[in-house]
């Protein structure tokens, strides 16, 4: 294991994501002795301070809010790929976010809310108080570039799923803490701004005791992305063109590129590292794998946000990527665990699987496994995407077909490239690609949302045209504020 994943945690250990003024941890797992915290005005003194705050920065990418129960609420359940999962009456508020129902109180989304800003006051204090430090200054800069990204990260979180949010660029005066929203067309330029500052910062690649920092293929992947959701076609082929340029490869087999054997490979653009730190189970506290384990096994979780029926007919037939995606009843895994025919749910979440015999007593299930967030596959169907909207179907055709033919795996008589230049079949033809080949990575909803095909795919089950782009946004917040934020119409 390279030392990346270590440091990662070392922040957590010392106790300082309940100091230096960053948002208190509210999870019982991230309830770390206390008793090593330096004060805020002793610290951003020193080059190991940066180091420790970076560190803590990124460790903060797997707390529960960024990637446990409330992105699987607010990123997930709404989607066709998914149900619930686990019994009738165990979380039944997220029922509420399947059918459209959910109202401003829910709690799921004020933990997506909260999770996201704690995740910007990270970077911001790290943007705030590093300037200031004597340290090397290329790696000033770098950590600078870092936390540029993780707070563009964050915020496209929370304008594609809010609309018009609270842009915070500093850590607040007491003066600033009560600030209306933001129009979303100023929080996007905002994240472009850290995303293009980022790209022009960071190195292409690490050494082996760094690997999993953000990357300039990183920047530019996610750059690409904010472009894909505005609708900025010459920006996302330019940008996807630039990091196709860095060396990036798709992983061979589909199924194993999401196993901890194969994490940081070559198709991972930009992984939340995750790992089990010996003897602290507390520092150890990914539960992205555990609350979407096969349930009733030991080694396995709790049994939610599980594939849906018209996800699993949604494959072509030999569609590799249906047996890598979808864990069935009654299956052996490559790795020989048998998934019991018993069990709340017919089908589970091959990505999230982590294999039975790695379950460490005392510690979540699948604690270890990295969380993908980019993959290069993402980024080739962004540029087909984005060519054959510009009336390109020549240059959208060869990146198509490349995540189409790693899906074959080796058989050449199934997925039949795919040869249409008609801009409307074609772009079908990659919104289905994106969906098979993206199936239960959080990105589906709202690229049904961003299609324009909201009210088409998901209105059988009540969502309605001019509300349900957005989420509410939590009324507890709208209560503190005094009225300063205004609620999402529908709400």
């Amino acid at each position: 294991m390279t030392i990346n994943k270590n440091i990662l945690h070392k922040a957590l250990i010392a106790g300082l994501c309940v100091s230096l003024t960053f948002q208190s941890c509210k999870k019982s797992f991230l309830n770390v002795d206390p008793a090593g915290n330096v004060a805020a005005t002793q610290f951003w003194k020193t080059e190991a301070d940066a180091t420790q705050a970076v560190n803590a920065m990124y460790a903060n990418l797997h707390e529960w809010s960024n990637i446990a129960f409330a992105p699987i609420a607010v990123e997930s359940m709404g989607s066709d790929d998914v149900n619930k999962g686990s019994t009738a009456a165990d979380a039944s508020y997220m029922t509420n976010f399947r059918n459209f129902s959910v109202n401003s109180g829910e709690g799921q989304v004020e933990s997506f809310w909260d999770g996201e800003y704690q995740t910007i006051n990270f970077a911001n204090q790290i943007l705030d108080n590093v300037p200031n430090i004597d340290m090397t200054a290329s790696l000033k800069t770098r950590y600078l570039a870092e936390a540029k990204f993780i707070r563009a990260y964050a915020y496209f979180r929370l304008v594609r799923a809010f609309g018009d949010i609270p842009l915070r660029l500093h850590v607040p005066k007491q003066s600033e803490f009560n600030i209306p929203r933001t129009p979303k067309a100023q929080v996007w330029a905002a994240i472009e701004t850290d995303l293009t500052d980022a790209a022009g910062v960071l190195p292409t690649s690490y050494d082996a005791t760094n690997v999993g920092r953000i990357t300039k293929g990183a920047a530019l992947a996610l750059h690409a992305k904010v472009a894909l959701y505005q609708k900025k076609w010459a920006d996302v082929v330019d940008y996807t063109n630039q990091v196709m340029g860095l060396g990036y490869s798709l992983f061979p087999d589909y199924e194993q590129q999401f196993r901890t054997t194969h994490e940081n490979n070559s198709e991972s653009i930009f992984e939340i590292q995750c790992a089990i730190v010996p003897n602290n189970p507390d520092a150890s506290n990914s539960q992205y794998s555990q609350v979407q384990g096969v349930d009733g096994v030991t080694g396995g979780g709790w049994g939610f946000n599980v594939p849906s029926a018209d996800l699993a007919a949604a494959y072509e037939p030999g569609d590799t990527r249906r047996d890598g995606t979808i864990l069935f009843r009654g299956e052996t895994t490559p790795e020989g665990d048998v998934i019991p025919t018993g069990g709340n749910s017919p089908m589970y979440n091959q990505k999230s699987y982590v294999p039975f015999s790695l379950f460490v007593s005392g510690y979540n299930e699948g604690a270890q496994q990295n969380i993908r967030v980019i993959r290069y596959a993402d980024v080739l169907l962004m540029n087909a995407e984005a060519n054959n909207e510009l009336g390109n179907p020549g240059a959208a055709l060869p990146s198509l077909e490349l995540v189409r033919a790693r899906a074959r795996g080796g058989n050449p008589a199934v997925l039949p490239a795919v040869t249409t230049t008609d801009q409307v079949e074609l772009r079908a033809a990659i919104y289905r690609e994106r969906r098979v080949e993206l199936a239960l990575e959080f990105d589906r909803y709202f690229d049904v949302i961003r299609q324009g095909r909201g009210k088409a795919v998901f209105g059988v089950r009540g969502w309605k045209e001019g509300k349900n782009e957005v989420w509410p946004i939590p009324q507890n917040e709208i209560d503190l504020s005094g009225g300063v934020l205004t609620q999402n119409p529908g709400y």
